[in-house]
């Protein structure tokens, strides 16, 4: 039995993750209510949504977007109330009338209201993965004190929850396979991808997705926040959280048992997926994704990432061995980097090389408050910016 209706407060509406939960949502109108949306400054198309799911509250994270959010819903007729910036964001996670919330807001700018939805108890869908990279510790711990229910909805680490213990335990489990598309440049060596634009960057061969996880996923960096998001959610030790790279991006991530059964999750790349997973557990829903047709995909293929061309990985796993607020400081580089490339400002050569001279210059900090790690983030930011254009690439 389904229960009573759920309310979801989805954090990010207007982004693909955003768009997929409200597919999800709206195919079940007897499970799931929207209670509340945000949007960084695209008004226009916060007000449609909030027509159309009628939400209790509607959050500007751009506070000079406030007063249109407010005048717009007035003249819609709704009863929506208009909230702005992080207090607003903070206040919709932790909300006593949403049950679920997803957190779907990309960067940094996600961290705080995922740490508020934890500490609140609430089952947390969880697809912002700055949060993790910049605040794991932090996160896991406000899971645990606020009696939180933490669901990841990035394809490979709900893969890997759906293939873990059912118990939650890491009994026998020797290692976590991360798979990876290869991007849209998989195969070239470095000095190919000497002359990448954006446009090539963000044309990923199998998902649909904002421009700056596209460029993530073009640098192999995705994978890279993967494995920092895969060490904290699932509590194991870097050297095993491998990956691999499988250009079908049917298999999301596999885990290798010691008594040599691998178990994996296998689907349509459809991020509707792992988020009707995430709203409905332990249950299953129809999510909208076409069933999975064995017999007309012929082959899956495996590889190992090619560090050489790609060292955003390794550089990763680097800032993962650093400790103490690298991840952190690689996490903000990169997010300048790729906005700088974005921005034809960087080459995209220069979004490793730009990385690796912020975390020489800036290796880390302390990380034992959100303050802490915020402020290194500014930091980190202020460093990699004043660095573009005296780095290689």
């Amino acid at each position: 039995m389904a229960g009573p209706v759920k309310s979801v407060a989805l954090l990010g509406a207007t982004g693909s993750i955003g768009r997929s939960t409200l597919d999800v949502i709206a195919r079940h109108p007897a499970r799931f209510r929207v209670g509340a949306l945000s949007a960084h400054s695209r008004v226009d198309e916060l007000l449609a949504l909030c027509a159309r799911f009628r939400p209790d509250a509607a959050v500007a994270t751009d506070p000079a977007a406030w007063p249109a959010l407010r005048d717009g819903l007035r003249e819609l007729g709704l009863p929506t109330r208009a909230l702005a910036g992080p207090e607003g964001l903070d206040e919709v996670a932790a909300d006593p009338g949403n049950d679920i919330v997803v957190a779907a807001i990309v960067g940094a700018a996600g961290v705080a209201s995922t740490l508020a939805a934890a500490r609140a108890g609430k089952r947390l869908l969880l697809a912002n993965k700055e949060s993790v990279v910049l605040a794991g510790g932090l996160l896991v711990q406000a899971v645990r004190t606020g009696g939180a229910t933490l669901l990841p909805v990035d394809s490979e680490h709900n893969a890997i929850y759906q293939c873990l213990p059912a118990d939650g335990g890491r009994q026998g489990v020797r290692r976590l396979l991360l798979t990876a598309s290869g991007g849209p440049f998989r195969g070239r060596r470095r000095e190919q991808l000497a002359t990448v634009t954006p446009d090539e960057a963000c044309a990923h061969p199998n998902w649909s997705m904002g421009r700056k996880i596209s460029v993530d996923s073009a640098t192999l960096m995705n994978k890279g926040l993967e494995v920092i998001e895969a060490r904290h959610l699932f509590d194991l030790p870097p050297e095993a959280i491998e990956v691999v790279v499988h250009p079908q991006s049917i298999i999301h991530s596999l885990v290798d048992y010691v008594d040599g059964s691998v178990l994996a999750q296998l689907g349509n790349p459809d991020m509707r997926t792992a988020l009707a997973y995430g709203l409905a557990w332990p249950e299953r829903i129809d999510s909208g994704v076409a069933p999975l047709d064995l017999a007309a995909l012929a082959r899956f293929d495996f590889e190992r990432p090619d560090l050489e061309a790609f060292p955003c990985l390794r550089l990763a796993y680097q800032a993962l061995a650093a400790g103490h607020g690298a991840t952190a400081v690689l996490n903000a580089a990169n997010e300048v980097a790729v906005s700088a490339f974005l921005q034809g400002r960087l080459a995209f050569l220069g979004i490793p090389d730009l990385i690796q001279a912020s975390l020489d210059a800036l290796p880390g900090g302390p990380s034992d408050s959100l303050d802490d790690l915020l402020a290194l983030d500014a930091q980190a930011r202020r460093v990699a910016e004043s660095l573009i254009g005296r780095t290689g690439g």
